[in-house]
């Protein structure tokens, strides 16, 4: 069965965090997407503070760039909230927007090599190995966490690009799909990841996970338009959804059979009622995907 999720977007301010958490918790919603998008929010803070205000959900963070995040510390915080909320944590790492690394000195010449490096060495110290490595970008000599989690938890991995696609599925033990992303491109994204695990002999089940542009309300096919021409993709047919929840369903529906486990909705950026969002999301298009 498709996992049904909600974005909780950073242009919201942090003190908004409280209410969509305790809403989601109370209504059902399995799981609460949060984005560390620069520079609006931390979203191993905002991540920590959902876990701790709810009782049932689970939390997932799509995703931390890692150039702007030592491997070492991005893994202890990791391995602290696996431990603090066990099988509540979905952590995602990525290249990060190139434009906003820049900004703050931190871009790196070959983003996938970075990423391939970051990964390799959280997975292994998340597994409770002592690691050493004198990658390209990540130096560990002799690391190791002292309090790792119980059993090691899977690292996502966000991507766009084909060679990038592959990476996840090499070295990623899932991935994380954009709102750029329709049934065609899930459906090629699942190609390249397989390709990636075939060729790194890897095994075992590899979620994915898609964002879904969403919006319903009087005004829905206007708010959705508009955000996607405001990020140059009013063109692109296949992405987001306006409507009612049966809309919305089914364009979940077609997602799932293109090769997505977890769809999450992603409310527009003037969405006026999050919190009703979220209780749409839970009361009204859920029980469709059953």
């Amino acid at each position: 069965m498709t996992t049904l999720g909600v974005v909780f977007r950073p242009q919201l301010p942090p003190e908004r965090l409280r209410a969509m958490v305790r809403t989601a918790d109370d209504a059902g919603l399995e799981e609460l997407w949060l984005w560390e998008d620069c520079f609006l929010e931390s979203g191993i803070a905002a991540a920590a503070a959902a876990l701790a205000w709810s009782e049932r959900l689970r939390v997932g963070v799509g995703l931390l760039p890692v150039p702007l995040r030592n491997v070492a510390l991005a893994t202890m915080e990791a391995a602290t909230l696996h431990r603090l909320f066990p099988d509540r944590v979905m952590l995602g790492v990525g290249h990060g927007v190139q434009d906003w690394m820049g900004q703050v000195g931190a871009r790196a010449e070959s983003p996938l090599t970075l990423l391939r490096e970051h990964l390799d060495a959280m997975r292994a110290l998340l597994a409770g190995e002592r690691v050493t490595t004198r990658g390209r970008y990540v130096r560990l000599d002799g690391v190791a966490l002292d309090w790792p989690p119980a059993s090691a938890p899977a690292v996502y991995a966000g991507a766009r690009g084909p060679r990038s696609l592959r990476l996840t599925g090499e070295s990623a033990d899932g991935t994380i799909l954009d709102a750029s992303t329709g049934p065609d491109g899930v459906r090629r994204a699942r190609q390249l990841i397989d390709e990636g695990r075939e060729s790194a002999r890897r095994e075992g089940a590899h979620p994915v996970v898609v964002y879904l542009l969403a919006a319903t309300g009087p005004d829905a096919e206007a708010r959705l338009r508009a955000e996607l021409r405001s990020e140059g993709k009013e063109d692109v047919a296949g992405l987001g959804v306006a409507g009612d929840a049966e809309d919305v369903a089914k364009a979940v529906g077609r997602l799932a059979e293109a090769g997505a486990d977890t769809v999450v909705l992603q409310p527009t950026t003037d969405e006026p009622d999050p919190e009703g969002f979220i209780r749409f999301a839970t009361d009204r298009v859920r029980p469709l995907l059953d």
